[in-house]
């Protein structure tokens, strides 16, 4: 009874090695992606536009005669137009760091990679880069042709120009993105004067490299195998993830025919099987086959379908963005966004709410002066002259505004407690002033042991603007 299972088993098992590669890596298809229209494709370039615009232009905006968005790494401070954040200020960025996860859970839960497919740096600089090389060499079928041809004058011609042109548009990339750690007035000096630092030289010309190898070589391979993204998506997703879908109850079977012919007399389906979907996806899948890890979600193939589809005379939406649930219960547009709003998701809305008014309310109420205050370690306490206990400190006096302020530092928390030191002075706008301070009581003021005491900080003029800071007062035995 199970011999024929053997059989087929044998059979089956031989025809699979027969056909397995002989080696595990396959050898890179070069695609010529063709270009589409649509309101999809208009939105991508305007995400391009709009992410090419933040990253190329905030650095020549200036607030308070300097840099807008600078990220000061000699300085060891980060400008962000009217505010300045110290190392001290690594709370903000933990806070940013967990609602930009939670961004990306939201956002994946209601519409799986659309991060990939309009904002990632890779998918903008891919399709810049493409611009250029359909700009220079022609559209898909001329660049293949090009590509098969002999080398000429004419394809050496092109060719250099299209390198000519992404290289300097990947050092134009790697230049804006160093001026925002030095900042952009010195770094033309460095320019013009051909005075690079070394460690500018190397970050320019490393960003512009990955640029030209990722953005202008590796292109979708990026995607496909150096991305984490693409790897754990698919526990990112459920039933109800808004996906490019190919509608195969209402595509299949797919043929050619022409125009004018109902498909239905013909026993096919509304897919005229012409591969446009396949030739506009810039990771070269076929979205007919089904949801793949390729997919990034740029709703090209949605776009060259439905233009496919008007020629035709059929509807659109024969590939389109839609859930599992959805296309399994033949749901219309309503059902669908009403099941969007899951417990999943309004979850992770309401955490990245809270997370958002978190970051917004500290940044809004955080202090304009902060005050460090550190022992001398090499002399806890000692005995001076008169009969007086002495412990020293040196305060780190932080005026976070971007004007000059003068204070005024007392002592308290002990009764006769003197300060030997300033008790007035100035701090320059955004500025830590490091001040060494002794800090004297009678004897027998108190016990033998650690005391709390406190250091007051105020901003002259400013009478509200008052800070405490504890500290510890040691007296010996």
């Amino acid at each position: 009874m199970n011999e024929p299972l053997k059989t087929v088993e044998t059979r089956s098992a031989k025809t699979a090695s027969e056909e397995a590669p002989s080696t595990l890596y396959a050898k890179r298809k070069k695609l010529y992606v063709r270009s589409t229209s649509g309101p999809f494709q208009r939105l991508r370039w305007f995400f391009v536009f709009l992410t090419q615009a933040i990253f190329y232009g905030f650095p020549w905006l200036t607030w308070n005669d300097r840099q807008a968005v600078l990220f000061h790494l000699v300085e060891r401070k980060f400008y962000l137009f009217g505010w300045v954040f110290w190392p001290q200020d690594v709370f903000y960025l933990s806070l940013i760091l967990i609602l930009s996860a939670y961004a990306l859970f939201f956002f994946s839960a209601v519409a799986g990679r659309v991060w990939c497919g309009y904002t990632c740096p890779q998918t903008v600089y891919t399709e810049i880069f493409m611009w250029f090389e359909e700009k220079i060499e022609g559209d898909h079928i001329k660049r293949r042709k090009l590509d098969a041809s002999p080398w000429t004058m004419e394809k050496i011609l092109k060719r250099g120009t299209k390198y000519a042109v992404w290289i300097l548009f990947s050092l134009i990339t790697g230049f804006t993105l160093v001026s925002y750690f030095t900042p952009q007035r010195e770094l033309w000096h460095e320019l013009l004067s051909w005075s690079f630092g070394p460690w500018e030289t190397f970050w320019i010309f490393f960003y512009a490299g990955f640029t030209f190898l990722l953005a202008g070589v590796l292109r979708e391979q990026v995607c496909k195998y150096m991305c984490p993204y693409a790897r754990f998506q698919g526990v990112m997703f459920d039933p109800d993830t808004l996906i490019i879908t190919y509608d195969a109850e209402r595509g299949e079977p797919r043929g050619p025919r022409k125009k004018g012919v109902d498909p239905r007399s013909l026993g096919l389906g509304d897919c005229i099987d012409c591969g446009i979907c396949v030739q506009v996806c810039p990771t070269g899948i076929d979205i007919r086959n089904g949801l793949q890890y390729e997919c990034i979600a740029c709703a090209a193939c949605i776009d060259a379908c439905n233009q496919v589809m008007d020629k035709m005379g059929y509807p659109r939406g024969l590939i389109r963005y839609t859930t599992e649930n959805a296309m399994a219960n033949h749901w219309d547009r309503a059902q669908t966004i009403r099941r969007a709003l899951r417990p999943r998701v309004l979850i992770y809305g309401v955490i990245l709410i809270v997370v958002a008014s978190v970051l917004f309310w500290k940044i809004a109420t955080r202090p304009d002066v902060r005050v460090d205050v550190m022992r001398d370690r090499a002399s806890l306490a000692r005995e001076i002259r008169g009969g007086w206990i002495e412990n020293v400190y040196t305060l780190n006096i932080m005026n976070m505004v971007e004007r000059p302020r003068r204070f005024t530092l007392t002592v308290g928390g002990l009764p006769n407690l003197k300060l030997e030191g300033p008790a007035e002075f100035d701090v320059p706008p955004a500025t830590t002033l490091p001040l060494t301070v002794q800090v004297q009581a009678p004897a027998g003021t108190a016990p033998a042991g650690t005391h709390k005491i406190y250091f007051e900080v105020k901003v002259v003029g400013e009478p509200e603007n008052v800070t405490r800071e504890l500290a510890t007062f040691i007296i010996p035995e």
